[in-house]
């Protein structure tokens, strides 16, 4: 039996100020470190052997946050840009207001809830999730069947792929699926991946 934790960090900078973020390396505001340092007092109990995150600084500071609270800042760290937030493309720095604004509060919702059709030179969750699992295939899967604890701290979409290849879910089912910042979602899982307990802490 393996356990999997997956994170979505903190509240960043733009979340606060409701823009799109995608790859821009924004930092934590300080709520997201707030929240980041209680998801390591939810983890102090658990016990990692590697974690993994993405290349951006507000899913590294809020991992860096988690081992430090939760005292195990000794264990290995791998940084992938497979890992990364939806590519926002044309969006990504835009107030999402002004931007429903400019292009319609229908066009703008498609974008963001739709499964496969992407933004003006950006991504699709589709797209996401085509770099997001095999990486998690060739890098984690192996750990996790080998009864290794991981943790993952991540974004909203490049989580939500993960979510829907660990839960076996559909595009319209990973689409109502949110993925709040901060809370630690804990998954057990046998030596096949099946899941026997899937919570948030």
């Amino acid at each position: 039996m393996a356990q999997l934790i997956i994170v979505r960090h903190g509240q960043s900078q733009w979340n606060l100020e409701n823009r799109f973020t995608g790859w821009v390396d924004v930092p934590l505001s300080e709520k997201g470190v707030a929240e980041a340092k209680e998801a390591g007092q939810k983890l102090k109990d658990f016990r990692f052997d590697e974690a993994f995150t993405s290349d951006l600084q507000r899913a590294q500071h809020t991992l860096n946050y988690i081992l430090e609270t939760s005292g195990q800042t000794n264990i290995p760290i791998t940084k992938n840009v497979a890992l990364n937030e939806r590519m926002y493309g044309d969006l990504q720095g835009l107030d999402k207001a002004d931007t429903a604004a400019k292009y319609g509060d229908e066009q703008v919702l498609i974008w963001r809830r739709s499964y496969d059709v992407a933004p003006p030179a950006g991504e699709s969750l589709k797209d996401t999730a085509a770099r997001v699992i095999p990486y998690v295939e060739a890098e984690i899967v192996p750990k996790l069947k080998a009864g290794k604890n991981i943790i993952i701290a991540a974004h909203g979409n490049s989580l939500r792929a993960l979510v829907m290849y660990l839960e076996k879910m559909t595009p319209e089912e990973i689409l109502k699926f949110e993925i709040p910042t901060g809370s630690p979602r804990l998954y057990e899982l046998d030596g096949d991946l099946n899941i026997q307990k899937a919570v948030y802490l």
